[in-house]
């Protein structure tokens, strides 16, 4: 089973694209001067910020697993060296300990980011690392399925 998880959505950058298409509809349309000349400085910019924002987003925080690999942007984790019955309890809801202070966060950073998850997973080693995801239960039904194959 493969598992593919997008680090970020490119929905916001077409919401804003379509409210700036309104605006400046709204402008051409009202009563006034016509400010065209801002609005083709205003759009690429506006959009090129969401834009490397989106692609930032999807480098660091896009979930997948491969072949061999368990990768979180640039990090990569063996699958041979995810604890799974360690994983299997996670995911039958035992009572299992977390991830130890100052374990790794998949994909870097400080914390798990906004809107995600971390997903402990214990490492064959004895060490821990925490796994940022949108769906939990998913990426652990993933990675229990391929442990087991």
């Amino acid at each position: 089973m493969s598992y593919r998880e997008p680090g970020a959505s490119w929905r916001p950058l077409w919401i804003t694209l379509a409210l700036l298409a309104a605006a400046v509809l709204l402008d051409v349309l009202l009563p006034g001067p016509d400010h065209i000349l801002a609005w083709l400085v205003v759009i690429p910019t506006v959009a090129g910020v969401f834009a490397l924002n989106v692609l930032a987003g999807r480098r660091v925080w896009s979930v997948a697993i491969d072949d061999d690999d368990l990768c979180v942007g640039h990090d990569r984790l063996a699958l041979k060296a995810i604890d799974p019955d360690h994983l299997q309890a996670l995911v039958d809801g035992g009572e299992v300990g977390g991830v130890e202070t100052g374990s790794q966060i998949l994909g870097g950073g400080w914390s798990v980011p906004r809107g995600r998850v971390g997903l402990p997973l214990r490492r064959t080693d004895g060490g821990s690392v925490l796994v940022p995801t949108r769906n939990p239960a998913a990426l652990g039904e993933a990675l229990l399925s391929r442990l087991q194959t």
